[in-house]
């Protein structure tokens, strides 16, 4: 039977192949666990609060090959916005529900309704506001991290 070294102990075969199932686990260990296939039912996701702006948080993690996913629902009330204009390295989708936005992205402004959509480019400037009389619901879908 062959013997292995590793300079410091021998090894067989076969006590090289009971390493095989505990190498594959520490390497794979490193790694988040990917969102598991789901249904989310809206009335049971908790909304949270800030400013203007409540919040339903949907899915927030990894696919099965590494890639960053972030969707949650957003109510924004009449007159407001939920932050300044900003830009970051990821890619980001938002998609209008109920209401309107009033929508500026790289100094052009556009009005977005009900099924409107807006993708927004790394590092493209984007900000919004509701301009109407009655909240905006839509959904924000970020895609990829700011890791870069």
């Amino acid at each position: 039977m062959p013997v292995y070294t590793t300079g410091i102990m021998k090894y067989s075969r076969r006590e090289l192949s009971l390493l095989l199932p505990a190498l594959a686990a520490a390497q794979s260990s490193g790694r988040p666990t990917p969102l598991p296939s789901q249904a989310l039912r809206y009335q049971d996701l908790t909304p949270t609060k800030n400013g203007a702006l409540a919040s339903r948080q949907m899915l927030k993690g990894d696919t099965h090959t590494g890639f960053q996913i972030d969707l949650h629902e957003s109510e924004l009330a009449a007159g407001q916005a939920p932050h300044e204009p900003h830009r970051h390295v990821h890619e980001e989708m938002l998609l209008m529900r109920e209401g309107e936005v009033e929508l500026t992205l790289n100094g052009k402004t556009t009005r977005l309704g009900p099924g409107s959509v807006a993708f927004f480019a790394s590092n493209d400037l984007h900000g919004w506001r509701n301009p109407g009389t009655a909240a905006a619901h839509y959904f924000v879908l970020a895609l990829g991290t700011d890791d870069k």
